[in-house]
């Protein structure tokens, strides 16, 4: 990416929420390319049954809380990046202020009101964010820019009712299909962050890790 490309990357700002499976791989890429700022949110702590899918921690690390080791590791991984800790969850009461002062926002979070919570957050305050989800061996991402596509909300319009959807945590998650939709989010942030490529606006990839088969459809704009 050249001078002119770490500079970006060196001054940029990325907030992770949700620090488990997908934000997991998310982070490390981040954090070995020199993303200046990281943010971690997260109020959970480390359990021994999630490691085969949370790979920034090891069994001695259960018990303690995601964020504050997740952000341990990253400083040890690049000593020259800053990483914030928000040692909460985000709610309807904190959610805007803490993005606010980010560039991107990656939405790692496994459930579906918070993934609403966010894009809601992102749309009213102008952020550009990446949505990714994994259930079983089957993961989509999707990322919106202000003014070049359609949210997450857009898409998937409410959130469902209580039980008429079951989630991962009912469903289990193969640990390898998280950390494919997380790389791919850590990317979607780096091409934003270095304007490169072409970023999934306006589209939808799914990815069925039983098959291989990669599908990206696209919506029109709002």
């Amino acid at each position: 990416v050249g001078r002119e490309g770490q500079e970006k990357i060196k001054s940029s700002k990325v907030l992770i929420i949700g620090v488990g499976g997908l934000g997991s791989p998310v982070a490390m890429y981040l954090a070995a390319a020199g993303v200046g700022t990281i943010g971690l949110v997260d109020d959970d702590v480390i359990e021994a049954t999630n490691l085969q899918r949370q790979v920034l921690y090891s069994n001695d690390d259960a018990g303690r809380y995601k964020a504050e080791r997740a952000a341990e590791r990253l400083r040890a991984q690049n000593p020259g990046i800053h990483v914030n800790v928000y040692r909460m969850r985000a709610d309807t009461e904190n959610i805007r202020e803490l993005i606010r002062d980010y560039d991107f926002i990656i939405d790692g979070v496994d459930n579906f009101p918070a993934k609403f919570l966010i894009n809601d957050a992102c749309v009213k305050e102008g952020k550009p964010f990446c949505h990714g989800g994994v259930v079983q061996f089957h993961g989509q991402v999707m990322t919106y820019v202000p003014g070049q596509g359609p949210c997450y909300r857009c898409v998937f319009e409410e959130i469902p009712p209580a039980g008429a959807v079951e989630d991962a945590a009912e469903l289990g998650v193969m640990g390898a299909m998280v950390g494919i939709i997380g790389t791919i989010q850590a990317l979607e942030a780096m091409k934003y962050i270095l304007g490169a490529g072409e970023l999934l606006t306006g589209s939808l990839l799914t990815v069925d890790g039983l098959t291989m088969e990669f599908r990206k459809v696209g919506f029109p704009r709002p």
